[in-house]
């Protein structure tokens, strides 16, 4: 009898499907480059990450009276939920010092989920993909440069048309930095 409920058990456990997920890396206070450093090596204790743009520099957006920010998107697998990863992210944001004290303000790590896969979620804690990752040129550069063939679930559009159509205006400048 034990059997059969194993073989049971077995039979209808849900499959984990392993999901790929892009993350926005952005820091505008501090030592930019090593938060983004930092963010990445405690996301690898999270998920696997695949791949990763160069790292670019602009201006803030929304609330344009700080330090420039630098972004990075990140292409991770993950077996995940949206909803968890959604709260392990956060948990990582506060873990690095980030404090919410203003909309759009300044921080030491901000990490937005940008797509999951093809899924399409709004709800009142986590929209997917993100509500404004196609009127931001910081998001679409870094993104094209990683994952250009990526259609948008919403519009069917690519990452790379998305780009064409961004509105944007805002310098988006590809950091070099010397590799030691």
């Amino acid at each position: 009898m034990t059997y059969l409920y194993l073989l049971l058990y077995i039979w209808v456990k849900p499959k984990i499907s392993i999901r790929m997920v892009c993350l926005q890396l952005g820091s505008n206070k501090g030592d930019r480059r090593a938060a983004l450093d930092d963010a990445k090596l405690k996301l690898s204790a999270i998920v696997e990450i695949v791949s990763k743009s160069s790292i670019y520099e602009t201006a803030a957006w929304g609330k344009t009276d700080q330090r420039n920010f630098y972004n990075q998107l990140v292409l991770v697998k993950t077996d995940i939920n949206p909803f968890k990863l959604l709260r392990k992210m956060q948990e990582l944001e506060m873990e690095m010092g980030r404090v919410k004290r203003e909309k759009w303000g300044e921080r030491v790590i901000d990490i937005d989920i940008i797509y999951y896969y093809q899924k399409v979620i709004y709800s009142p804690t986590l929209n997917i993909p993100h509500l404004l990752f196609a009127d931001r040129k910081f998001v679409m550069e870094p993104l094209v440069e990683i994952s250009c063939d990526w259609v948008d679930p919403v519009t069917k559009l690519t990452a790379k048309h998305l780009l064409d159509k961004c509105k944007d205006i805002t310098e988006v400048k590809r950091k070099e930095f010397n590799v030691e």
